[in-house]
C-alpha cells in the first residue's frame, strides 16, 4: 500500500464514526484506534514490519483567520520546529527564508522528513506548536512571497 493511500486511509478513518479499524490484506496490515476523552492524542496504526503513529485529528486552523500565502504540510505527521530536542529552532517570525531552505521536520511513520520552503519568503506567523499532530494541506506558516 502507498503513502498516499494509508493518508486517505487515515483521513477517511478520522472522519468515520469508528472508533477502531483493523485491515489484513495481502500481507499489508494496518490498526488504528481513536482516544476517547476529551483531549487529542495520537492513536498507533501498525503497517507491518514498521509501526506508524497515526494522528487524531488536530485542530484546523480556519481559513478565516489566515490572510496572505501559507506553507502547508505535504503530509499526516508531527509538526517539530527544531532538527533536535536540543537545537535550535529553524525558523522563527520575522526570518527571511531562501527556497529549499529546511523550515521544519515532518516525522511521519517513524521517518523524520525536513520540510523545505518552496519559494522565497518572510515568515509572518507560525501557526502550530512544537510536536503538534498535523494533516494533509493544513497550514503551518502565513508567509508574505519575496
Amino acid at each position: 500500500m502507498e503513502m498516499k493511500q494509508i493518508n486517505a486511509l487515515i483521513t477517511k478513518f478520522d472522519e468515520s464514526g469508528l472508533s477502531k479499524i483493523k485491515i489484513n490484506k495481502d500481507g499489508f496490515e494496518i490498526e488504528m484506534e481513536k482516544a476517547t476523552g476529551l483531549v487529542a492524542a495520537p492513536v498507533q496504526a501498525v503497517a507491518a514490519p514498521v509501526s506508524a503513529a497515526a494522528p487524531v485529528s488536530a485542530a484546523p486552523v480556519a481559513a478565516a483567520t489566515i490572510s496572505g500565502d501559507t506553507i502547508d504540510s505535504p503530509m499526516v505527521g508531527t509538526y517539530y520546529a527544531a532538527p533536535s530536542p536540543e537545537s535550535a529552532p529553524f525558523i522563527k517570525v520575522g526570518d527571511t527564508v531562501k527556497k529549499g531552505q529546511a523550515v521544519a521536520v515532518l516525522e511521519a511513520m517513524k521517518i523524520m522528513n525536513e520540510l523545505e520552503a518552496e519559494f522565497d519568503c518572510k515568515i509572518i506567523e507560525i501557526l502550530v506548536k512544537d510536536g503538534q499532530a498535523v494533516e494533509y494541506d493544513m497550514p503551518l506558516f502565513v508567509v508574505e512571497k519575496i
